[in-house]
């Protein structure tokens, strides 16, 4: 899904999420009303209202969340273009001159070889697999520390799809192997599952979560637990407005956080940000040996990470510092 605004002089920001058409109907049968006629530096106000006047469909989060979210970006970047600046001089600069990442895909050797300080790959087994499943995941986790070295970070990212005792005996099995930490094992609203967790892990391996969490109180909550990491998409839980929040939640409790993915729409965001040490690029070639935008085709002239890392200069531009590539099928299904 496609967001785009435009101010009275012309300008136009825009942002990207994943609502889908269901998420353009949401914004052109409800949202438009605390968008249009307001001044481009308004944007907690519309969030505000985008946010209590779908309260009573928005649940936890999910499609509207992400529907909201894209608008809140779109509004961040016309205000950028407007005021000649980039986002994250808006939320008050830098506070590092460049982010370093850390990769996602099912290859960390091959992340490694391009300057990544780590890599994150997927499990393949889950409790209806038993014992031979953490043996398993064990034994892939043992191969890929013996391909990379001790000089880098493994973790183990299990979207949502564990129980506490399988997560439990899947992060003893893993420790060995110096995982540093293991992600998302727990559906998101499992909280007493994360403290648990938490408790129990091995000494010196972080328990991280929240991608999938979709509102400012959720990551209260998961902040309560005591996780190490908490990793807000912020393209789904509200949009930039929302993630500065949770990163001041987090940063009260001495937590860390570490957006998922979302590439500039997080960078300018990280950048600002103390307890963001590092961010995430997600290997999205179909065998993670070349590094792919992660919009394109939809975006043009996207960064990539060089040797693992983007300098503060590569977001100098004003806005987000992307713009929309037209040439693609875009269509409007809704009008109001």
């Amino acid at each position: 899904m496609v967001v785009e605004v435009e101010a009275e002089n012309g300008q136009t920001g825009f942002a990207v999420s994943t609502a889908g058409e269901m998420g353009c109907f949401i914004v052109e049968k409800h949202l438009n009303r605390f968008i249009e006629g307001k001044c481009v530096s308004d944007i907690k106000l519309i969030h505000d209202q985008m946010l209590n006047a779908t309260l009573y469909y928005s649940g936890s989060g999910g499609l509207v969340m992400n529907t909201i979210s894209c608008v809140d970006l779109a509004l961040w970047d016309l205000f950028g273009k407007v005021v000649g600046l980039p986002v994250y001089k808006l939320l008050g600069g830098a506070v590092r001159d460049e982010i370093q990442f850390y990769a996602t895909g099912a290859r960390p050797d091959l992340a490694k070889e391009m300057g990544f300080i780590g890599g994150k790959m997927p499990m393949h087994w889950g409790p209806h697999d038993g014992d031979a499943g953490i043996r398993k995941d064990a034994a892939m986790v043992a191969d890929m520390r013996e391909k990379c070295g001790e000089d880098f970070w493994l973790m183990l990212d299990c979207w949502m799809s564990q129980d506490v005792n399988y997560a439990t005996k899947l992060a003893h099995a893993c420790a060995p192997y110096n995982l540093k930490w293991i992600e998302e094992c727990l559906p998101p609203q499992q909280y007493e599952g994360y403290r648990e967790l938490k408790r129990n892990a091995p000494v010196g391996m972080m328990v991280t979560s929240g991608e999938h969490h979709g509102t400012l109180q959720s990551f209260r909550t998961l902040s309560e637990t005591g996780i190490d990491i908490m990793q807000p998409d912020v393209g789904w839980c509200g949009g930039l407005t929302t993630l500065v929040e949770i990163a001041a939640i987090a940063k009260s409790r001495g937590q860390l956080v570490v957006p998922h993915g979302s590439s500039v729409y997080s960078h300018h965001a990280v950048i600002t940000f103390t307890n963001t040490p590092f961010s995430e690029f997600l290997m999205t070639s179909p065998d993670c040996s070349t590094m792919r935008p992660q919009f394109d085709p939809i975006l043009l002239n996207e960064p990539v990470p060089v040797n693992g890392r983007i300098h503060k200069s590569v977001l100098d531009k004003p806005g987000f510092g992307v713009e929309l590539n037209r040439d693609c099928n875009l269509k409007r299904p809704y009008s109001h």
